[in-house]
């Protein structure tokens, strides 16, 4: 039985550091040095396994358990905003907007009005964020 590239292996537990810590303050070089490897070298060889930085990867999460936040209308932006570990209302505002393709105040007002019998999962399907800042342009309501 072959063996497993060692980088690809760190990698794997880098990606699942950030999905389990995600609101935790994590940054590249602190997910580097915990992986034995430059920042330099993990952000390269992080993009090439799984399309995306570490750094655009942490977002995607955290956005996407903002949106499940959200989804709820129990939790206001700003405390969804801290709840994912986020530290700036405007940095976390302007990512939303370029994943979702809406702010995140829009997402919450139009969430309020989503069919509420559909399965969690096929909600979380659809409403994935978009990565690469290729979010759809919004349909008129």
């Amino acid at each position: 039985m072959a063996s497993l590239n060692p980088d690809l292996m760190a990698l794997r537990r880098v990606r699942d550091r950030i999905d389990r810590d995600y609101a935790q303050p994590l940054d590249v070089d602190a997910l580097a040095r915990d992986a034995h490897m430059s920042a330099g070298h993990l952000s390269r060889e992080f993009k090439r396994a799984y399309g995306e930085s570490p750094y655009a990867y942490l977002m995607t999460r955290r956005i996407e358990r903002a949106m499940a936040l959200l989804r709820t209308g129990e939790t206001s932006v700003t405390d969804a905003c801290f709840a994912v570990g986020s530290s700036s209302l405007g940095t976390f505002s302007t990512r939303f907007r370029e994943l979702v393709g809406m702010s995140p105040s829009d997402f919450r007002r139009r969430a309020a009005t989503d069919p509420v019998h559909l399965p969690t999962c096929v909600v979380k399907r659809a409403a994935r964020p978009v990565r690469n800042r290729e979010a759809p342009p919004l349909l008129p309501e």
